[in-house]
């Protein structure tokens, strides 16, 4: 039976019990040479029982072990539990033995030489331990799961405490001993994150070698010391230094230059100290790594993140999504420069060259390509045709004209700059699904038509009759005038390109699920050098057909520097600032519509979606691209798409594409001499193609569940920009769109609340249930949302008319329905207001002073549970405590509101009814 002893203990129960039983709680680690355990047994890092080892071992089944060895395990665990044999085990390292109980390791025989030392379980004596006593009970080292979840702002208050303090002095013997390295135990006011020189100890003291079979109870396995982001982070900056140490590395000299300190990753620390920093800290501390600079600067700056992680192995995927990005958006930039911003064909390249690369380093989305838009470029040429007719500028003065794209470039740019370092990412979700379906429906009406006239070669004679620069409704009647003026020849390569376009266009589509390789072929590429070599052979420009000519820059060089603000260029900011915000924000809108459509990436990991940092990243870009004069680039989903669909995994293939149009810059230009500018033309009507097809399906849509305000916005939006302008279609939809999120935002949506019967649930009255029950004399309110200022201005007139009327649909014109005994007791439900600012607390005290001063009774449910909640801070502070009459009139729930409601009522009529007799 003896020699069964250290078997049985070993098998029968975890590491850490068995060592609870055979050592003590002093260090319950395993030890295979003090229990006599071969090598290879599993051992068990103990940081404390979360229950009686007691119970615990009398819970778990053992079907093999008898009542006699349960009782002689019992016996063995209630002696570890003695404070008197705790402290005598922390003396001896290889065995446990006392005055009263004696363990011996070597024989298993556990000795016990009288019980008198036992301290007794009762209440009692739980009572005296409390007081003081030395008979502790307690386990010397509390549960581990209690200290893990010990939040990190109740250290201070627990030490504080006179009995936190007897706690301590109470445990402080074992623990001295008792504990490893002569560390104290752990009690209610141990920190929840312990010094960094315990959390070090902790990492060096391994589980136990080999696989574990512990199961449920299974150690752990110590955390990486450097973390998830020492592979690909400290590889680019070296270890974190927090000496004077000098910095290693490219990255560690370039930075020490930038800020003229050598120990730059300290210096980054000390300037982004914020609450949400210091909170991070400590979670990175208790899940086991260190808290490095460079993972908030790999964050804010993503280049750094993917860099550490990228692999020969994209190379190529990369380099040929950028190869057929490069073969069909490189001829779309010289369409869109030439034909809807009017500016020099080359300034649609650079925003090719500048802005992937920008946003590669700070962009969230890996596998998104920026570049120029068809609404952009066509606002912007508004723009230009709108200094152009003021006079400020001639029609071929193309300098000034690239000096105004660069400016409403550059403007856009910083608007969506500022939007994202002021947090305003939730602007995309300000301009409503009908305002862009029809203002970008609006936008592709509007490029169809403008192409229809140099694809029918009247361009000169549009010029000339001052149309150019009309409405929608104006070239569609200047295009019937002049049938019989149309070039055919022009008309025909226009025609057939457009024709060709489309029907590759439909083909890959119903092609691609069965063959995917077929998004590699360059249909657009392969036109435009087909057209140019056909052009170059037949001489058609000696035919009348218009020819791109020489592709070169206004400012006579390439990649001339102008930054956008300056004080010659005001007058072309003034006139471009409401154009600026329109691009910013639709561009805006479409990057965030594509990065959501794309997802993260599946090889690039730690890239989170941010639409702040979309905003900047997106800003930045422009902001570059504007100071060389280049069109505005946003993100767009059909390249994102392609660059997804032809293997782009990684930001590398916006590298790869800048890249290749600055090759295209320096090499090519010469050959773009014969490009048709009506093949360019008819690549532009695809484009608008493309924004007018989906909207029949959302009108369908709409018709179908009978949407007739979205449809009345579509149309107003799409109506204005045809008939007039752009600018009058894009102020009415933004200020309708503003004018519906504002009432929307202002709406009280205060309910009134009726019961259940036969139950304690209460719903809301309006919602068609007949069979609800109404509380006589109580009116219950449940306001479901934050009180701000924007809510609260109708909130005492709906009130009232739910005292009126007990609803709140009906109309103001109706006598009174509700009698006045009906709303003796006004319970609100506030489990959903959880914030309030200042004007809907001053909004509230006036509503519940009203009701005091005409002696209703008031009542909160639901509300905070916390003292410290900022609500409820509010309420104290404003009176609504004291006026309501305390903290007792805030309750749980509405049932026990109404029970409040009785109480004080019967409190009421007996103090009425004492009153009457005593003057009887």
């Amino acid at each position: 039976m003896s020699g069964m002893w250290p078997t049985l203990t070993a098998a029968l129960l975890p590491c850490d019990v068995a060592s609870l039983a055979t050592r003590g709680l002093g260090d319950a680690v395993c030890d295979p040479e003090s229990l006599g355990l071969q090598q290879g047994t599993p051992r068990f890092l103990h940081e404390g029982p979360t229950m009686s080892t007691t119970s615990y071992l009398m819970r778990r089944r053992r079907p093999r072990l008898g009542a006699r060895k349960r009782r002689h395990l019992s016996l063995s665990l209630r002696l570890s539990h003695s404070p008197v044999s705790a402290s005598h085990n922390s003396s001896s390292s290889s065995s446990s033995s006392s005055s009263n109980s004696r363990f011996d390791a070597s024989s298993g025989h556990a000795v016990t030489d009288t019980m008198a030392s036992r301290p007794s379980h009762s209440r009692q004596n739980s009572a005296s331990n409390g007081a003081g006593s030395n008979n502790d009970h307690r386990p010397l080292q509390p549960s581990s799961l209690r200290q893990s979840h010990t939040p990190a702002s109740r250290r201070g208050s627990s030490q504080g405490s006179d009995s936190s303090a007897s706690r301590q002095a109470d445990a402080s013997p074992a623990s001295s001993n008792g504990s490893r390295g002569g560390a104290q135990a752990a009690d209610e006011s141990t920190p929840l994150i312990p010094a960094d020189g315990d959390v070090e100890d902790r990492r060096r003291d391994p589980a136990h070698p080999g696989i574990c079979t512990h199961g449920t109870f299974s150690p752990r396995p110590s955390s990486p010391a450097d973390g998830i982001f020492a592979g690909r982070l400290e590889d680019l900056a070296g270890s974190e230094t927090t000496t004077g140490e000098a910095p290693s590395g490219v990255l560690d000299t370039a930075m020490s230059n930038i800020l003229g300190t050598d120990d730059w990753k300290l210096w980054i620390k000390r300037r982004i100290r914020t609450k949400k920093v210091s909170q991070s800290r400590e979670l990175a501390q208790q899940a086991g790594f260190r808290f490095t600079p460079m993972m908030y600067l790999a964050y804010y700056i993503p280049f750094f993140n993917w860099i550490g992680q990228y692999q020969l192995s994209f190379l190529k995927g990369d380099l040929v999504a950028s190869l057929t990005i490069a073969s069909f958006y490189l001829p779309m930039a010289l369409s869109l420069a030439s034909n809807l911003a009017h500016v020099p064909p080359i300034h649609g390249l650079y925003s090719f060259v500048f802005n992937p690369l920008v946003y590669a380093i700070l962009g969230s989305c890996p596998q998104m390509i920026v570049g120029p838009e068809a609404a952009g470029s066509l606002l912007v040429g508004t723009v230009v045709q709108q200094s152009v007719d003021s006079g400020g500028s001639d029609e071929d003065n193309d300098l000034l004209h690239a000096q105004i794209c660069g400016v409403v470039a550059g403007m856009a740019g910083a608007t969506v700059l500022i939007a994202g370092l002021a947090r305003l990412g939730f602007l995309d979700s300000v301009l409503s699904r009908p305002f862009l379906r029809g203002f970008i429906s609006a936008i592709g009406f509007v490029i169809a038509v403008d192409q229809l006239i140099p694809e029918l070669g009247l361009a000169d004679l549009a010029s000339e009759q001052g149309v150019s620069h009309g409405s929608s409704i104006d070239k569609i009647r200047f295009i019937i005038e002049n049938t019989g003026e149309v070039h055919h020849l022009t008309f025909a390569v226009a025609g057939i390109s457009f024709l060709v376009i489309m029907i590759c266009r439909e083909l890959k589509k119903r092609l691609e699920p069965k063959f995917p390789s077929v998004v590699f072929v360059p249909d657009r590429f392969l036109i435009v050098v087909a057209s140019a070599i056909l052009c170059a052979h037949f001489r058609w420009d000696k035919k009348g057909v218009e020819v791109l000519g020489s592709v070169k820059s206004a400012t006579g060089g390439l990649f001339a520097f102008r930054w956008p603000f300056q004080l010659s260029h005001m007058r072309h900011i003034r006139a471009a600032m409401s154009t600026s915000f329109l691009i910013a924000l639709l561009g805006f809108f479409e990057s965030s519509v594509a990065a959501k459509s794309l997802g993260g990436s599946d090889t690039i990991q730690g890239m989170e979606l941010s639409a702040n940092r979309e905003m900047i990243a997106l800003g930045v870009a422009n902001l570059v691209g504007a100071s060389f004069m280049s069109l505005p680039a946003f993100g767009g989903y059909g390249r994102s798409k392609v660059n997804k669909t032809t293997g782009g995994k990684s930001p590398m293939s916006s590298v790869f594409l800048s890249l290749i149009s600055l090759l295209s810059i320096v090499f090519l230009l010469p050959q773009f001499y014969f490009l048709p500018k009506p093949v360019l033309s008819s690549m532009i009507s695809v484009v608008a193609w493309s924004l007018i097809e989906e909207a029949p399906h959302d009108i369908a849509f709409f018709i179908n569940i009978r949407g007739w305000k979205e449809l009345s916005l579509m149309a107003i939006i799409f109506l204005s920009t045809i008939f007039y302008s752009l600018t009058l279609g894009m102020a009415l939809g933004v200020g309708i769109s503003l004018l519906l999120v504002i009432k929307h935002s202002t709406r009280p949506r205060i309910q009134i609340l009726g019961r259940i019967p036969g139950t304690n649930r209460f719903e809301n009255a309006e919602a068609d249930n007949p069979h609800l029950e109404f509380i006589e004399g109580c009116l219950i309110v449940k306001i479901p949302e934050p009180l701000t200022f924007a809510n609260t201005g109708e909130l005492k007139a709906r009130l009232r008319r739910l005292e009126l009327y007990g609803t709140s649909q009906a109309h103001p014109a109706l006598p009174r329905i509700r009698s006045q005994e009906s709303n003796r007791n006004i319970i609100f439900d506030i489990h959903g207001v959880t914030s309030m600012d200042g004007s809907g607390t001053q909004v509230l005290e006036e509503i519940v002073r009203s009701y005091r001063q005409r002696g209703v009774r008031v009542f909160f449910s639901r509300g905070p549970s916390k003292r410290s909640h900022p609500v409820w801070k509010l309420m104290e502070r404003s009176g609504i405590v004291a006026l309501c009459g305390g903290e007792s009139h805030f309750v749980m729930d509405v049932e026990e509101a109404l029970r409040w409601t009785e109480y004080e009522e019967s409190i009421s009529v007996g103090s009425g009814s004492s009153v009457r007799e005593s003057q009887s």
